[in-house]
């Protein structure tokens, strides 16, 4: 376990069984709009959106799986940059442009044979509602709407689009072992391919 990262987060002390359900998780699940991106909807001339990613938050969703905690996007929106995106970091568990969330994650965690409290959900609005209440551990980024972060037992540091998955896999990584150890993963050539 890393504490010195851990105790960054003071709600973890305040509620104590929020580190051993952080060490239980089996899945992560994320929106897109307004988590892995700033919520922003950018057009070109042409009509086509334009999505911007953090390569930070690759990183960890790329990370979690090979640390055995699968990976899943479920989100309302969908396009050719988020498919593209989901193909680049072989998110195998996506579910574009569902507006029933709470059915695509119920259909998930039977198919995974994973119970709720064994995932997690990141959201940024009210829609994710649908799940939050549900999983083991809700998260939400800084400027999530008000009325999510108040079903959020942890609030995250960042904002929307600035590598909120990052610290998502950073806390739940650091409830079993060392960030150093965690990454030792990542640094290996392989670890991008």
């Amino acid at each position: 376990m890393d504490m010195a990262f851990l105790s960054s987060y003071p709600v973890l002390n305040d509620d104590l069984n929020l580190l051993p359900k952080l060490q239980a998780l089996k899945l992560v699940v994320f929106d897109v709009d307004g988590v892995l991106t700033d919520g922003r909807l950018l057009y070109t001339e042409q009509g086509e959106s334009i999505k911007r990613f953090n390569v930070k938050d690759g990183v960890a969703m790329k990370l979690l799986p090979k640390w055995g905690i699968q990976v899943a996007v479920i989100t309302a929106k969908d396009s050719l940059p988020l498919r593209r995106r989901m193909e680049e970091l072989k998110v195998t568990h996506f579910y574009p442009g569902c507006h029933n969330k709470a059915a695509a994650f119920n259909e998930l965690i039977e198919q995974l044979g994973i119970l709720s409290e064994e995932a997690a959900y990141v959201g940024d609005d009210v829609i994710d509602l649908q799940v939050m209440p549900n999983v083991g551990v809700a998260l939400c980024p800084a400027d999530a709407h008000i009325v999510v972060q108040r079903h959020c037992p942890i609030i995250l540091s960042k904002a929307a689009g600035e590598g909120v998955a990052r610290e998502v896999a950073d806390m739940v990584l650091a409830s079993r072992m060392s960030l150093e150890q965690a990454y030792e993963l990542a640094q290996k050539p392989e670890f991008e391919k």
